[in-house]
């Protein structure tokens, strides 16, 4: 079963400033509005989860950076007093409102262009992450194997190939790692071995990726060699000169690139 694709969400806070100076977010721009229709600041301040002494420091804070209040309070009466916005108080929360819904079709238009984009997000990370592994592979994870020492993690990857490591348990619970899960194998190329004749072959090592050899960087005692992979990707090998010599290694030619599952470190986005 192919997990769902993980969703790009775009969210943003609305909040307004004067000179530099925070006048109001949706906390406060809902204590006054409570204000508004319960005429006492003591209950205004329960529905929006402040204390009525912080409740009376966000007006004042506002009071002050609007430069008029925005509270009127009538004493003693029938009712005990009572307290409303003035005409500065109900302009900011209508203005506010204003804003609120310009802000929210902002975003929304944010999101419908974000769909799509989750891909490329994580192929920027990728792309800026640093490694002194000369392989990066980004993947999900296919499946997750518990073992008596460690556990196996199977990644597929590009062109629908599978990549197989092994980690510690403690690893794979600090990195969350389970079905579905975006994460990146890293192989130095020093850990990738080749072949050219693998039909009839049968290896310990749990990774063995055939391809085409697309570059040879000849050295004079190693070289380096690049395979093509089927889908796009590719995976490179730090051979000897002599190996490559006696294996006949070619561009064009066919090849296996052999790699151990505890020779593959994986990791995850922070």
């Amino acid at each position: 079963m192919t997990p769902d694709p993980i969703s790009l969400t775009v969210g943003a806070e609305l909040s307004l400033s004067l000179d530099g100076q925070h006048l109001a977010g949706a906390r406060r721009i809902a204590l006054l509005a409570e204000i508004a229709r319960a005429g006492s600041i003591t209950q205004a301040a329960k529905a929006v989860g402040l204390s009525y002494k912080g409740a009376w420091n966000a007006i004042d804070d506002m009071a002050n950076l609007a430069g008029e209040p925005l509270l009127e309070r009538t004493v003693g009466g029938k009712g005990g007093g009572s307290t409303r916005l003035t005409p500065r108080g109900e302009a900011l929360v209508r203005n506010f409102a204003l804003i609120r819904e310009e802000h929210t079709r902002f975003v929304d238009r944010l999101n419908r262009q974000a769909r799509g984009l989750t891909v490329d997000c994580a192929l920027m990370e990728s792309i800026a992450m640093k490694t002194s592994a000369r392989n990066q592979f980004a993947g999900t994870v296919h499946a997750v194997r518990g073992g008596a020492v460690n556990d196996e993690i199977e990644l597929a990857i590009i062109g629908g190939l599978h990549i197989v490591a092994t980690v510690t348990r403690e690893s794979r619970n600090d990195l969350g790692l389970k079905r579905g899960v975006k994460a990146f194998a890293l192989v130095k190329a020093a850990s990738v071995l080749l072949m050219t004749d693998a039909q009839g072959v049968r290896l310990s090592a749990r990774n063995q990726l055939a391809g085409t050899v697309s570059r040879v960087v000849a050295g004079a005692v190693n070289s380096e060699v690049v395979l093509a992979l089927p889908g796009g990707g590719s995976v490179a090998a730090i051979i000897t000169a002599r190996s490559v010599k006696a294996l006949g290694i070619r561009v064009g030619g066919a090849a296996t690139a052999v790699f151990k599952a505890s020779s593959v470190i994986v990791g995850v986005g922070a």
